[in-house]
């Protein structure tokens, strides 16, 4: 589930069994904020499909990416989806109107974990093969700052936008400051931390250790 719906609104689809065919090894899922669409990569087809979540149904055909489309957010307006390219070491954006790719952004290697800022202005890629964290403008679509981070999976980002969690491959959350975009402290965590989200008032972030098979 994603995007703040209740578990009656998903019952109905658990309850039918029904399930959707997408693409290849279809990886992450992003919800629009509206919660009428969902975008999945599917990241052997090099695609990404759009979901009807009123009929549960793919609305077009598949839309062609990069090399191993990974990460994936959408823009509070709605209008833009951001999707990592693992191979291509490249960014997609989509437009939701037309659900075209309007252009694609070269970032680092290995490009995975994207999160867009609360108020649309920047998209963060991390970027594993790399060892960076990618800053977007969503304005112009080019990279206006990279970050150099150690091994980074996955990032979240404040609900007031002033920083990013960045969990890596070294058993931490680098935490970044967004108004300089440099690191500012380095949180120990439990054992290959993946996945990272930001509770809604900002005083709490929760990060998943695969390691250690723990939440902290």
């Amino acid at each position: 589930m994603g995007g703040g719906e209740s578990s009656e609104e998903w019952k109905g689809v658990l309850d039918l069994g029904q399930s959707i065919p997408v693409g290849d090894d279809p990886g992450f899922v992003a919800v629009s904020p509206n919660g009428t669409f969902l975008y999945v990569t599917n990241r052997l087809s090099n695609t990404v499909s759009v979901i009807d979540t009123g009929t549960h149904t793919v609305v077009k055909d598949p839309i062609t990416l990069g090399s191993e489309p990974f990460g994936v957010a959408v823009t509070p307006s709605g209008g833009h989806v951001y999707v990592s390219n693992v191979g291509s070491g490249t960014v997609s954006v989509i437009d939701t109107t037309t659900n075209s790719v309007v252009t694609t952004i070269p970032v680092g290697s290995g490009p995975g974990g994207v999160a867009v800022s609360p108020d649309g202005g920047h998209v963060y890629v991390t970027n594993l093969g790399s060892n960076t964290v990618s800053v977007i403008d969503t304005t112009t679509n080019a990279v206006l700052a990279t970050i150099p981070v150690a091994g980074p999976v996955f990032v979240a980002v404040a609900p007031d936008g002033g920083h990013l969690y960045v969990t890596t491959l070294f058993n931490t959350v680098a935490v970044i400051d967004t108004a300089t975009n440099v690191v500012t402290s380095t949180i120990p965590v439990g054992s290959s931390p993946a996945g990272v989200a930001v509770s809604p008032n900002g005083s709490q972030v929760y990060v998943t250790n695969i390691g250690s098979n723990t939440v902290w």
